[in-house]
């Protein structure tokens, strides 16, 4: 495959075809971090809180019986070869989540909208794949780096595999413990036990994530020229997509640009098979400033934290980085403070 098609595609094909399951987890399954976040907040059902459970679980199964047996080396990854840097973790992943809540949607969840026929989304994806690059190598740039400094190479891999391995702990016992652990207590409530749907997407999403990292390096071991390692996450490769889309005669395709199509896509295809698509937009300019001032919030919020709800939330749990759960509380806080403000408001009882 990599003498036929190259390195790039190939990468950006595999992407593709993870996004695609997610797309299909969206539409079909429901998979969404707002919408877990809204149902146990506000709802009283914690079904989909215990989907993303599941996700994780099988993600981080998958990713440490890879790593024992030589098919992937998670130390290698931005989660882990990167200084983890609480500050920031914390501060974008409440950036993000208070973004997310003020749009409607994530990255992902918009991305699915989009292939659902909804154009407010299209108008959330620009916004926030544009802000996410203005902080990432824009004209913020330089003040992101010196706020947040960015250090790679790190001496210690920054998870809890590497750290638990320090005591005796072998990396698949790690795995299975932890990702085990998840899955267990997602499955206490018999409702979820007898939702057989439910636990069907959630480890669709886990292993979308896990087809990531085992493609990427695949083609990193095997193919010439350097690729990185990488998984599915909706931020900054919304903007690749969108300059790949500017620059394609030039450039070349990638994972990430393959991940964002392919999530389009499954929503196209998951939206007509449940007969739920259909064209959109928003009569509201209210909710559109709204919805565009939170977009421009979860950009930047999302490089801050080094990835959002599905990049934090589930790709860099997989390795158990040490940014994830944090970055993941922090989601939940900000995304559940900016639900308050839409839902109730913030002024006091009299």
């Amino acid at each position: 495959m990599l003498e036929t098609i190259g390195e790039a595609n190939t990468a950006a094909l595999f992407g593709l075809m993870g996004g695609i399951a997610l797309g299909l987890a969206a539409r079909v399954g429901r998979f969404c971090t707002l919408g877990a976040i809204e149902d146990y907040l506000y709802g009283g059902d914690d079904k989909r809180l215990r989907m993303w459970a599941i996700a994780i679980g099988v993600a981080v199964i998958t990713t440490h019986i890879a790593m024992s047996i030589g098919t992937f080396d998670s130390t290698t990854t931005a989660y882990l070869d990167r200084t983890w840097n609480p500050l920031g973790t914390i501060i974008g992943g409440l950036l993000f989540g208070y973004g997310m809540a003020l749009s409607g949607n994530c990255g992902y969840g918009a991305l699915a909208r989009l292939g659902g026929g909804d154009l407010r989304s299209l108008m959330i994806v620009i916004v926030m794949g544009l802000s996410a690059y203005f902080v990432m190598s824009g004209p913020l740039a330089h003040l992101r780096v010196w706020l947040f400094p960015v250090e790679t190479g790190s001496g210690q891999p920054q998870g809890f595999t590497q750290l638990l391995s320090n005591f005796g702990l072998p990396p698949v016992l790690s795995g299975l413990i932890l990702g085990g652990g998840l899955i267990s207590v997602a499955l206490l409530h018999k409702d979820m036990r007898q939702s057989y749907a439910q636990m069907f997407w959630g480890s669709i999403v886990g292993l979308a994530v896990f087809s990531g990292w085992l493609g990427t390096y695949w083609i990193a071991t095997t193919g010439f020229s350097i690729e990185p390692l990488e998984t599915h996450s909706f931020a900054a490769p919304i903007g690749d997509t969108i300059y790949y889309a500017m620059t394609a005669s030039g450039n070349t395709l990638s994972f990430s640009v393959g991940s964002v199509v392919g999530v389009v896509l499954g929503a196209v295809l998951g939206s007509y098979s449940k007969g739920h698509f259909r064209w959109e937009a928003c009569d509201d300019p209210r909710e559109l400033r709204r919805q565009i001032f939170g977009a421009a919030i979860m950009g930047p919020g999302a490089i801050l934290a080094v990835g959002c709800s599905v990049g934090q939330g589930i790709s860099a749990f997989s390795v158990l980085a040490f940014s994830a759960p944090a970055a993941f509380i922090a989601i939940f806080i900000g995304a559940a403070l900016g639900l308050k403000q839409l839902i109730t408001g913030f002024a006091l009882p009299e």
